[in-house]
């Protein structure tokens, strides 16, 4: 893995079999959970959403994962990782897409022991506050992933024009159809994961764009046999600076998902040469 740690203590004890008690806020809920927090230019939004974040999950460590951000976002998260214990800082030498950043922390992670890993923007579109909801099932015992989605009973968007939602609804419209995935947001990337789970996907090859990866990487968790879960969240455009979509993220998504359904087929039909006749590997019985 690339990148350098700072402000780095001794990792958070993970989690009991039960979980911390899922019934409110205490000074213990969160803990064995890491929150994957990646940056770029994020310097005016980085003290109160690491704030937030810690306000929601008292116990869990926040990593910041910065591409070396131009703005100072790495040296401020330099210098709140020194004012609290729960903040560590991964600096990365340069911007390497979105994906890369995240499979870099949660890399980080998971080497520390994480029972659960979180991984949301920092821009707050991606509530804070949400955050003991999204990591619950997953603590308790009753999913692998929980997805955060804007598009189940209860969950919206708002700040975005129309387009933008087409966009957005269809990306994740046509990536479920092609994949046949029971996931009805699948661009987001506000999710929980189990470590174990996460774990079991093997990074390596995982394709790093941005609306791209968090499509694979709910595909890769649910041919691995994750059990996967949503919970409705408000989805609120950035509060200070730019998106950072663009057409070519768009494409990219679309071509790969065509490609991940062209590897499924592959995959189904070399097992099924393997098998032989009546289903039997390599025809012997």
């Amino acid at each position: 893995m690339n990148g350098e740690d700072r402000a780095a203590p001794s990792p958070a004890p993970p989690e009991t079999a039960a979980g911390p008690a899922a019934s409110g806020p205490s000074a213990a809920w969160g803990t064995g959970t890491w929150v994957v927090l990646p940056t770029y230019n994020e310097i005016e939004n980085l003290p109160v959403i690491t704030e937030s974040i810690l306000a929601a999950l008292p116990g869990a460590t926040l990593l910041v994962v910065d591409d070396s951000s131009p703005d100072g976002t790495g040296e401020l998260a330099d210098s709140l990782a020194a004012a609290d214990p729960r903040i560590r800082v991964r600096h990365r030498p340069g911007k390497a897409g979105l994906g890369r950043a995240y499979l870099d922390g949660f890399g980080v992670a998971l080497a520390a022991g994480a029972a659960t890993v979180v991984q949301m923007d920092a821009d707050f579109s991606h509530d804070p506050a949400v955050l003991p909801d999204l990591i619950r099932p997953v603590v308790t015992g009753s999913a692998d992933l929980v997805v955060g989605s804007r598009y189940v009973r209860g969950g919206s968007v708002v700040d975005w024009g129309i387009a933008r939602k087409v966009i957005s609804r269809g990306g994740s419209l046509f990536a479920r159809t092609v994949l046949a995935l029971p996931v009805h947001d699948l661009t987001g990337g506000f999710k929980a994961w189990r470590g174990s789970t996460l774990g079991s996907i093997p990074f390596a090859g995982v394709h790093a764009g941005g609306y791209v990866f968090q499509i694979e990487m709910t595909w890769r968790a649910k041919l691995a046999g994750a059990r996967i879960r949503e919970i409705p969240i408000t989805f609120r455009d950035r509060r200070v600076g730019s998106s950072k979509m663009s057409r070519r993220i768009i494409v990219e998504a679309l071509v790969v998902v065509i490609g991940l359904r062209l590897e499924q087929v592959r995959g189904a039909v070399r097992r099924l040469f393997r098998r032989g006749d009546g289903g039997v590997d390599g025809g012997r019985e």
